[in-house]
């Protein structure tokens, strides 16, 4: 097989350097380049079109889902592999839903890592072992046996656009309207106007409840 050009993308110095490392010493695999927030990392994998991406979940400015969704969407050829602290079953069965071809976990060995590369190059997709498809049977039962009021949540997420999701992030991660609307490069009213949309569409009439909502749905980590 040809090398596998592999873009990472993590938020944590310490953590992209150790994977970046074990990269390196694999035959058939080059690091072409690296990120450290969600939107840097969508301007790479545009620029470079790299085979598979490493990709965190919980970033800045934009997710780990966020990205894995629209490169699926905008840039198929490229593969995505999520690399995650979370076992739990919402974060695999949304990064499956967002388009990952594989879900490992951040203390896999390191020979599952390589394995998970190759097959996902080869358009195949990969789960980690502890990651059991009972797992996932369990998370679409309880589900589907949930409230009402909990499926009508995460219908409404699903609704909002990608700017409205992009913004809600910006938001709950403490940025100011300038502020957004400066990483963005739109204006202040856009950024408003997106805002009070959203706010309407979900419900929501403050920030805190933004915050509560994000972490309820995934679109950002517990830990920051």
């Amino acid at each position: 097989m040809d090398q596998i050009k592999v873009l990472l993308a993590d938020d944590h110095s310490l953590v992209r350097a150790g994977i970046r490392s074990l990269l390196q010493k694999m035959h058939n695999v080059q690091v072409v380049a690296e990120a450290h927030n969600g939107r840097d990392a969508l301007k790479l994998i545009e620029e470079i079109r790299p085979d598979v991406v490493l990709l965190d979940i919980a970033m800045p400015e934009l997710n780990g889902l966020e990205v894995a969704a629209r490169v699926s969407k905008d840039m198929p050829e490229v593969k995505i592999a999520i690399l995650s602290m979370h076992a739990d079953e919402e974060y695999v069965l949304q990064a499956l839903r967002a388009g990952a071809a594989a879900y490992l976990l951040k203390d896999s060995a390191p020979t599952e890592l390589e394995f998970a590369i190759v097959a996902v190059a080869r358009g195949e997709t990969y789960l980690s072992p502890a990651i059991s498809k009972r797992v996932v049977d369990d998370y679409l039962r309880r589900v589907s046996d949930s409230p009402q009021e909990n499926k009508t949540e995460m219908a409404a997420y699903v609704q909002l656009t990608p700017r409205q999701r992009e913004i809600l992030q910006l938001i709950v991660e403490g940025n100011t309207t300038k502020e957004i609307a400066y990483k963005l490069n739109v204006s202040v009213k856009t950024v408003e106007s997106h805002r009070t949309l959203l706010m309407e569409r979900l419900g929501i009439k403050d920030v805190t409840g933004l915050v509560r909502y994000a972490i309820r749905t995934g679109l950002i980590s517990p830990e920051g």
